[in-house]
């Protein structure tokens, strides 16, 4: 049997629309939460120098508001790199009790409270 050029179109068209079933329930999409989204912080520090002071700008001129050991376990907030005459400095703003700015540099960043405390206690011993 030799289909002429319309029928297929119909044949093509019918296929089509027994393929699509109206009774189908649609899936509506929903993206995953990503961390930076869906938090109020992006990791947590631990702060490897055993010394730093925590800075009221992301500036080496800024005034000093506290300071941290080494083996203090921050919550970081933001992120920001500076353009300094050397270069770019990594800034971490910290939301502690002391709510302040440290250099990235004086610390190591974990993604959750667990592992950066597992590190943090590994330090103090």
């Amino acid at each position: 049997m030799k289909l002429g050029f319309s029928q297929l179109i119909l044949l093509l068209v019918l296929s089509a629309l027994c393929a699509c079933d109206s009774k189908k329930e649609e899936t509506p999409v929903i993206p995953p939460e990503t961390a930076p989204l869906s938090r109020d912080h992006i990791g947590f520090g631990v702060i490897t120098a055993s010394f730093t002071h925590i800075n009221s700008d992301p500036s080496e001129d800024s005034g000093y508001i506290g300071y941290l050991r080494r083996g203090s376990l921050v919550r970081i907030i933001r992120r920001q790199i500076v353009k300094t005459p050397d270069g770019f400095v990594s800034w971490v703003l910290t939301g502690n009790d002391q709510h302040g700015w440290l250099k990235e540099d004086v610390m190591d960043i974990y993604e959750n409270e667990g592992q950066a405390r597992t590190a943090s206690e590994s330090m103090l011993k």
